[in-house]
């Protein structure tokens, strides 16, 4: 919803409105150009004359609004003036590809049309994973290069290489601005889906820096899959996403202490969880089971599980049956390491240590995981659980070494101290 105007500072105004709605305004160009780069630069001269005009004049009674007109009127120029200027090159005999003629601006009805174009479109296939992430945090997400850049700890000259590479490769590739259907709608939505979930993943747990926990990126990740779900409301995996960071940030004020250091599930105050985020990954969840036709997804079983959790008082009262079985479906729907990782710890509660660690020293021959530092960690955990201390403080020392973040490290060097001990 646009905040309302501040008549005291109507540069805040500006630039408040403009995160807010610069993904629909881009979405409402784009549509009139076709070409995602040229559009982002239209809101942007959207934004300057909001800053000329607004300090001057006032602030309109709806900020928003006017934004989205000034964007569009400025697209609809460029494109009449293109069209003149390949009138005239026609008429001097020149062969040129057909422009199309500029679109009035659509009715309010079909922004969240556009708004799930600009999705499918900067979540395109045709890009790298790295690409997709920043392109979607700059132009849904509303983020600058600069806030990208440290939420991912990698030079802004870098994040800036890959948002222009990739605008670039679909005005290349000539990619249409539009919502897949047939047979490559589950592809196209599932790439979709995967970019949000990793924003949400770096975030939750962040692979390196001295930070554990990046709210800001889970935020950003929560509210894109908010806005998928309402603009596709009967697809269940959609729901199934939603409904797992819903359940995954609700446990985020209990997953560190107050120096910042990670705290195991085990652990958790599970008081400090947030039972609204509970209730509408609850929500969410429902939504999954009524929209689905077969089998549920990767996403919606993953959420059933983030459920077992949210439902559980404690550690030991939690459903680890119930969990171990629903990742054996994921491990049939999804097959990969991590799930089968993932399923071991599942088991090490349902059955037993030892069972489990039949299932992890499986998995220490998979090349994927050579270097992924949860391999040991998990070993570790299982080893100590044994009475195996020795050999646990070795793999908790190898995961220390593995992992990139400072403060998993800390954690990781207690553990093997604690065996030691």
């Amino acid at each position: 919803m646009t905040p309302q105007p501040s008549a005291t500072d109507p540069r805040g105004t500006v630039e408040t409105v403009f995160r807010m709605e610069s993904a629909r305004i881009i979405a409402g160009v784009t549509r009139i150009v076709r070409d995602v780069g040229i559009a982002e630069e239209l809101a942007q001269d959207a934004l300057v004359a909001a800053l000329e005009q607004w300090p001057r004049d006032g602030v309109p009674d709806n900020p928003g609004a006017w934004l989205m007109a000034t964007a569009r009127h400025r697209a609809v120029d460029l494109v009449r003036r293109r069209e003149n200027y390949a009138r005239k090159l026609a008429e001097m005999g020149r062969d040129l590809s057909h422009t199309p003629p500029p679109e009035e601006p659509s009715a309010p009805d079909d922004i969240d049309d556009d708004l799930l174009r600009l999705v499918f479109t900067t979540c395109h296939p045709v890009l790298s994973a790295e690409a997709r992430i920043a392109l979607t945090l700059r132009l849904l997400g509303g983020l600058t290069t600069p806030e990208i850049a440290r939420a991912f700890l990698v030079p802004e000259s870098t994040v800036a290489q890959r948002i222009v590479r990739a605008k670039r490769t679909l005005a290349a590739k000539n990619i249409a601005f539009e919502v897949p259907y047939g047979p490559d709608r589950e592809a196209r939505l599932g790439s979709v889906l995967d970019v949000i979930y990793l924003i949400f993943n770096e975030g939750y747990a962040a692979t390196a820096g001295d930070d554990w926990l990046r709210p800001a990126l889970c935020e950003d990740a929560l509210r894109l899959a908010r806005i998928l779900s309402a603009l596709m409301p009967k697809e269940p995996e959609v729901h199934g996403l939603t409904s797992l960071l819903e359940f995954q940030a609700s446990r985020s004020a209990a997953r560190t202490d107050p120096s910042g250091a990670p705290v195991l599930l085990k652990d958790q105050n599970r008081r400090r969880w947030n039972r609204m985020l509970i209730a509408r990954g609850i929500t969410a969840l429902g939504r999954t089971d009524a929209t689905a036709t077969g089998a549920p997804g990767p996403y919606a079983l993953q959420a059933a599980i983030a459920a077992c959790h949210a439902h559980a008082y404690s550690y030991e009262d939690t459903d680890w049956a119930s969990i171990a079985t629903l990742y054996t479906l994921l491990a049939a729907r999804a097959p990969s390491p991590v799930v089968e990782l993932n399923r071991a710890v599942a088991v090490s509660m349902a059955d037993g240590p030892e069972a489990a660690l039949e299932i992890v020293d499986a998995l220490t021959a998979e090349p994927a995981l050579r270097d992924y530092h949860l391999l040991p960690s998990v070993r570790g955990d299982l080893l100590a659980r044994l009475g195996r201390t020795a050999e646990a403080r070795a793999e908790f020392e190898r995961a220390a070494e593995l992992t990139r973040n400072e403060q998993e490290r800390g954690l990781l060097l207690a553990r093997a101290d604690a065996c030691k001990a």
